[in-house]
């Protein structure tokens, strides 16, 4: 089996539990992953993984190499292409793998997206920075700047990584120890207790712990 599955987020929604608690869920698509691809240790690639793709997409959108590719794999072309550690020996290319073949309602996922990019930001919006201080002395457009950011004669430069406004967001981050609060194996559906970085529809990686 896999070690891990390609999602697409769809959005947020709340369940109860039980005890009557109200629980927010992320709701992901995961399904059906397709296998494109297994790779071995003693094969010309040197190492087990597998080759997952996910969501259709136009042929006429997809290189040549990557048709001839999931021609290989007896698929249309796919969006997402990813790599997961392999479990189980008898994975084969072709075959197809859904939520409830490799997760369980219960079970701890880390979960890997990419966050939503905010563009250019300063340091107030991007560190937490105060600002230099209030309206005081003429001070009229001071409020929400870095202040000095480095000594004069020595050593006469600016350190790096120090922190400065800049691009902000738009990065593969990782949340980790979410519950899977529930399966839906009609829709291929995974509710994962917790919010996940990302957009509505962006694709992100289920990964088991």
């Amino acid at each position: 089996m896999s070690s891990g599955l390609i999602g697409k987020k769809i959005g947020m929604t709340s369940v109860f539990d039980d005890a009557g608690n109200n629980i927010a869920c992320t709701v992901i698509e995961a399904g059906p992953n397709l296998v494109t691809q297994v790779k071995t240790e003693s094969g010309p690639d040197g190492y087990d993984a597998v080759q997952l793709a996910f969501d259709s997409k136009p042929e006429k959108n997809t290189t040549k190499a990557m048709q001839g590719h999931f021609a290989s794999a007896g698929t249309e072309p796919k969006r997402k292409v990813t790599e997961f550690d392999r479990t189980d020996e008898a994975l084969k290319r072709g075959d197809e793998l859904h939520p409830d073949d490799v997760f369980e309602e219960g079970e701890v996922i880390n979960v890997v997206g990419i966050s939503k990019g905010k563009g250019f930001q300063g340091v107030v919006k991007r560190h937490g920075f105060a600002g230099v201080g209030m309206r005081t002395h003429g001070q009229s457009d001071q409020q929400r700047h870095s202040g000095s950011v480095g000594a004069s004669a020595d050593p006469s430069r600016v350190f790096k990584g120090t922190r400065m406004g800049g691009r902000t967001g738009n990065d593969r981050t990782m949340i980790k120890n979410l519950e899977i609060v529930q399966i839906l194996p009609d829709h291929n559906a995974v509710l994962v207790k917790g919010s996940v970085p990302g957009a509505k529809n962006s694709y992100v990686e289920l990964h088991k712990k």
